[in-house]
């Protein structure tokens, strides 16, 4: 029985399987990934890889194994990640794993914004299927904003958050969650509702960035469609644009992302990153998120 990993070099995956080797032998994890040569650094820690696409559900077949603990990490091809999780799901259940784990967005089935819709379709997929399950439903991560800082310092911030507020946190932060929950008992059947400690505008946010880097960053609100405008004039595919301007919208501006359940804070036993840490972060040039 092992803990397997999805999507294991990604963003979120590399570093959840980080905390995985901190906590347990690395003969105990499996990384799925798509590229065995990018994954090889882990296979020189004792990680088992195994390839398989979320796309090829074929490949999926010999991946799990009876009484496996399964973290299946988001996919990143919005408009195609239902049937992509789906096939994850179906394949698990078929091998009989002992647990799936499903990293969703903040708010779960109240999660009323474009970017959820297909979070909320695979948590009800994994409810279908009868496993037994745990869902992450994760918070902004403070590098969605942290990793566009060099564009922020040369021409501002524009959004249409109004004032809503962000409870972001590292995706160092949710890592250290999903390994708590992937090598611990009594998750089985729950829901934890992830965010940072304190929330922030992105007025907040801007004056953050402008007292750490010496430049004045404003944050200008303007009406969804300027917003819109805004981004296809920086060369953002439409489609995309749509659901970014719909997260400041629908989302941020009703303050769906604010969080405070205190989930987070409580599963990795300690306080979740302040956004002012992943600026200072970033502003280094260091990878975000080392300080989700």
């Amino acid at each position: 029985m092992s803990i397997v990993v999805t999507g294991a070099t990604g963003q979120l995956g590399r570093l959840v399987i980080e905390e995985l080797l901190a906590r347990v032998p690395a003969e105990q994890i499996v990384a799925v990934v798509r590229d065995k040569a990018k994954a090889a650094p882990l296979a020189e820690r004792g990680v088992e890889l195994r390839v398989a696409d979320y796309s090829r559900p074929g490949t999926l077949a010999d991946v799990f194994g009876a009484g496996d603990t399964v973290l299946l990490i988001s996919g990143s091809e919005v408009g195609q990640r239902v049937p992509q999780h789906t096939a994850v799901i179906d394949a698990a259940k078929a091998a009989g794993v002992a647990r799936l784990v499903y990293t969703g967005v903040l708010g779960g089935p109240a999660a009323a914004f474009k970017l959820a819709d297909e979070h909320r379709a695979t948590e009800q997929a994994v409810l279908d299927s009868g496993l037994p399950y745990t869902f992450l439903r994760n918070g902004w991560y403070s590098e969605n904003y942290t990793a566009q800082i060099p564009v922020q310092l040369e021409h501002g911030i524009v959004g249409s958050a109004g004032d809503g507020r962000v409870g972001s946190a590292s995706r160092a932060d949710y890592a250290a969650a999903a390994a708590v929950v992937l090598t611990s008992d009594g998750h089985d059947g729950k829901a934890y509702e992830l965010s940072g400690d304190h929330a922030w505008t992105l007025a907040e946010y801007a004056a953050a960035l402008s007292e750490q880097s010496g430049r004045e960053v404003a944050y200008q609100d303007v009406p969804a469609d300027v917003h819109r405008s805004v981004l296809t004039g920086a060369g953002v595919p439409e489609p995309l644009a749509e659901i970014l301007v719909d997260v400041d919208v629908s989302a941020v501006r009703r303050d769906l992302l604010q969080g405070g359940s205190g989930d987070l804070r409580r599963l990795i036993g300690r306080p979740t990153t302040p956004i002012a840490d992943s600026i200072a972060t970033a502003l280094d040039g260091e990878p975000s998120g080392t300080a989700r």
